[in-house]
């Protein structure tokens, strides 16, 4: 098997509908199998995988496991020589995962590849971003960014400006499309599960150039993504509290413990900030009620 393609699931039943015609109605030369790993929806998304796509594997959890053990319990069972993790609520084009293939297999340092991504209008989704540092996660903990978005370490670290129109050797790429190497696996390991969702692919970009594998940013290729669906259904003290989380776990894996403690202590006011974000919501939807 050349590639397996793995898409972890959650209340995004007709994305994830769009995202598996969009796969069976291009037909590729690189053969494929087809992983849906689905946390506990309750819109009947098992029901509709069965019914439509019987060629598809698809792993039903009794619980929503998050995004890295998801993707785990798929990589285990795949036997693709690739995997391609794919978010539900994106869409291949014609060629796009034969492109990403071969790109890969001609690529020899190359253990991970991204590709262009565009939203549903055709407009450029940036994609490319460098390795966390303190500076910039202050800011974007806080949420300042949105505020001030011309902070110089926030644009350092999100690549803004740069226009995704040159294949080249990058720290990481979303994982919205996110093919990878089972030999690298093989070396480095899966995803890291203390990881529910945000930063695992960052991590595991890390973890890969530092035993020796480059992650590529491949612009050959575009897929379409709608971004966020699943998030959108969560309000923003419980998307904070992950982000957070998540955010520390990386420093305090692959940073200093003085940028670890600057974060831990910053923490709890990005909480009270999406706290207030929340009631002001809140308050501007009532008002439109009236």
């Amino acid at each position: 098997m050349d590639v397996s393609i793995v898409i972890v699931s959650w209340q995004v039943k007709e994305s994830l509908r769009r995202c598996l015609t969009s796969i069976f109605n291009y037909p590729t030369t690189a053969s494929l199998e087809v992983f849906v790993v689905d946390n506990n929806s309750t819109e009947g998304t098992g029901d509709m995988v069965k019914n439509n796509f019987p060629q598809v594997q698809l792993i039903q959890n009794e619980g929503n496991r998050g995004f890295s053990k998801a993707c785990n319990q798929a990589i285990k069972k795949s036997v693709g020589n690739y995997l391609l993790m794919l978010n539900p609520d994106s869409a291949v084009q014609a060629g796009s995962i034969d492109a990403l293939y071969n790109f890969m297999v001609s690529t020899r340092d190359c253990g991970i590849a991204g590709c262009r991504i565009v939203n549903e209008d055709g407009t450029l989704q940036p994609s490319v971003r460098r390795f966390p540092d303190l500076l910039s996660h202050i800011f974007i903990l806080l949420k300042l960014h949105n505020f001030f978005p011309n902070i110089a370490s926030v644009k350092k670290y999100y690549l803004s400006g740069w226009p995704h129109n040159e294949t080249r050797p990058v720290d990481q790429v979303m994982g919205a499309c996110f093919m990878m190497k089972r030999q690298m696996l093989k070396k480095i390991g899966l995803f890291d599960e203390h990881f529910y969702i945000w930063y695992e692919e960052v991590d595991l970009c890390y973890r890969a150039l530092a035993a020796g594998w480059k992650t590529y940013f491949f612009s050959d290729t575009t897929i379409t993504h709608l971004k966020g669906q699943s998030f959108i259904q969560r309000n923003p003290i419980s998307l904070q509290f992950i982000f957070g989380r998540s955010m520390l776990y990386y420093f305090f894996k692959h940073s200093s413990i003085f940028s670890y403690l600057i974060l831990l202590l910053l923490y709890p006011v990005s909480i009270i900030l999406a706290f207030f974000v929340t009631v002001l919501r809140i308050k501007k939807k009532n008002r439109k009620d009236l």
